[in-house]
């Protein structure tokens, strides 16, 4: 996988599959036997992940794990999402949970039961304080409003909602299937329920959008959303509809130079609406940040249940001491038989080294206005500092004297116009990065006696 796919994914190359952990629940192994070293303080917290693989149906510019259900036994799909949160929590030895996400998919589909099930079963296994952000993904036909009632009562207190356009013909084209109408009576639905706390996502460089048309729309929706705006770039991935489409000539994309101009415009937008722009896709304005989605831009551990959930953690409960990265079976039926067979359906984990884990704290820790504090920097590596890795790099003095980036007595970060480029930095400072570490290795590296 190459640098900007690993940024895009947040996830490390070289992914390799292994045998699920032992049991943690039956008979007792022998790893189980073994004295187990103690979750230092550090890493007794995570966010939690939970995926909803089922739609309604596909849309055509998507490629997330997800299914249409056919004979779904949801009775079923709720007790694995809480039998695989009982295992890796434990798992884990995470004493709090500081936040919960229910993506998809689509996770309005579920019955609001599963919901509470699952945050019943977290706030048994660790702490869950009350308040503690929980967030819901909801698309429109399926959030009415008696519906987000019932999720807020089971325990959901923030919305994000696939809003994606409000213009009805780009929605047709992105196969959504609801209406601007549908978009607009749920987001005030959702307002009345979750004020200051619903989130809606819009999607640019669609093709045939112009800069005018995109920004017509966000200007329409900056009348009527809430506290958070999510945009992302239109990305064509391989096995689409819409991929197949542009890339047999029957629909043209924007060219690359009106999709930067219309984000670079969109920034303006929405800072002069009162939007802060808090990280490279997130604006939010009275305070109105994810919880969530920082916990995976500053490098916090985090724990995915559900097919096809992605997780970053130390598994102290089965004798480890360092951060894996782990990846669920993707298809459902496969990995509900693996969770109700060994208690979890983690398919792929791979322990990430030192290396490893501070090359995603700077590409994700740099998606942020604040960028890498030292301090922040620092508790992943206490002995290597910001200072060592760039302070001596003449790549990154002239990325400072363009007015792309800042080293200072605060820490390392983009500046407004470097946020824009941050793809392009990231080249320049993990290649630093890497030939620092490298050098530093062979440094520390004891000699071999003869």
């Amino acid at each position: 996988m190459g640098t900007l796919g690993k940024l895009r994914a947040a996830l490390p190359a070289g992914l390799r599959a292994v045998r699920p952990p032992e049991r943690l629940f039956g008979g007792a192994s022998a790893a189980q036997l073994r004295p187990r070293p103690p979750a230092p303080e550090a890493a007794a917290t995570a966010a939690l992940y939970v995926h909803w693989p089922y739609c309604e149906k596909r849309c055509s510019y998507c490629n997330f794990n997800k299914y249409i259900p056919r004979n779904l036994d949801e009775q079923k799909m709720r007790n694995c999402l809480v039998r695989e949160a009982q295992t890796l929590i434990q798992l884990s030895q995470v004493k709090r949970i500081t936040s919960v996400f229910f993506g998809g998919g689509t996770p309005s589909l579920a019955n609001p039961l599963t919901i509470a099930s699952v945050l019943d079963t977290v706030s048994q296994c660790a702490h869950l304080a009350e308040g503690t952000e929980v967030t819901l993904e909801a698309n429109p036909t399926s959030a009415d409003a008696s519906c987000l009632a019932e999720f807020q009562k089971a325990g959901v207190n923030r919305l994000s909602i696939g809003v994606q356009s409000l213009n009805n013909t780009e929605l047709k084209l992105l196969g959504r299937n609801h209406t601007s109408w549908d978009a607009l009576r749920t987001l005030e639905e959702a307002k009345k329920l979750f004020a200051g706390r619903t989130s809606i996502d819009l999607i640019f460089g669609l093709p045939g959008q112009t800069n005018a048309s995109w920004i017509q729309g966000l200007e329409e929706m900056l009348t009527v959303c809430d506290d958070h705006i999510s945009l992302y770039q239109l990305t064509l991935e391989r096995g689409t509809s819409l991929f197949k489409q542009v890339h047999q000539g029957s629909l043209p994309m924007p060219d690359p130079d009106v999709v930067s101009e219309m984000y670079e415009c969109s920034r303006h937008v929405l800072q002069n609406s009162g939007f802060h722009q808090y990280e490279v896709s997130n604006f939010a304005r009275n305070g109105a940040l994810s919880t969530h989605n920082l916990s995976y831009w500053q490098g916090s551990q985090y724990i995915g249940i559900g097919p096809g959930a992605h997780g970053r953690f130390v598994p102290w409960g089965d004798g480890k001491v360092h951060r894996e990265a782990r990846i669920q079976t993707l298809e459902p039926d496969v990995w509900m038989k693996e969770v109700l067979a060994v208690g979890h359906g983690t398919r792929k984990r791979t322990e990430l080294s030192k290396l490893d884990i501070l090359e995603e704290v700077l590409m994700l820790g740099l998606r942020m206005d604040i960028g890498i504090t030292h301090k922040h920097w620092l508790q992943f590596a206490p002995d290597f500092s910001l200072w060592d890795a760039f302070g001596e790099s003449e790549e990154v003095k002239e990325l400072e004297e363009c007015g792309l980036l800042l080293l200072d007595d605060k820490g390392l970060r983009c500046s407004w116009r470097g946020l824009a480029v941050l793809d392009s930095l990231l080249l320049t400072l993990l290649n630093q990065f890497q030939k620092v570490w490298v050098e530093r290795e062979k440094t520390f590296k004891p000699e071999v006696p003869t």
